[in-house]
């Protein structure tokens, strides 16, 4: 699938690492998403409530299907989040700007997943033509 088919096609995404601090990437981002009509769905352990959403601690918590996790974390924390994220039945692991990790890419493909790696969902979201 392309980038953009992804886009149109999923609607739900998980986002790893979301901040509850409304001037980091992750908050603005997500918020975009959202004013996108996407549905976000916050996962970061210790908060209840970020951008009017439940918080879930962990993807494997969250209890209805996502298709998008959207990671905001370090590279070299991402293999644990593409093993959970193969485990909840997502479709595309999408890992931002400057997060790379091919063992995480090489888990999701093997699964049948869609990867995107050192990407901003928000920046391909635009550039595709689908801001509204």
């Amino acid at each position: 699938m392309t980038i953009p088919e992804i886009l149109k096609e999923f609607r739900t995404i998980a986002v790893v690492g979301l901040s509850t601090n409304p001037g980091r990437p992750s908050y603005r981002v997500s918020r975009y998403m959202q004013d996108q009509g996407y549905r976000i769905v916050p996962v970061r352990p210790g908060a209840d409530e970020i951008l009017g959403e439940k918080v879930y601690p962990t993807l494997k918590d969250i209890p209805f299907p996502v298709q998008i996790v959207d990671v905001f974390r370090r590279s070299e924390t991402v293999l644990p989040i593409a093993e959970e994220a193969v485990a909840i039945g997502a479709k595309v692991l999408w890992l931002q700007e400057k997060i790379i990790n091919h063992d995480a890419q090489r888990i999701c493909k093997d699964a049948g997943m869609e990867v995107i790696m050192d990407r901003c969902i928000l920046q391909e979201h635009r550039k595709a033509g689908l801001s509204g």
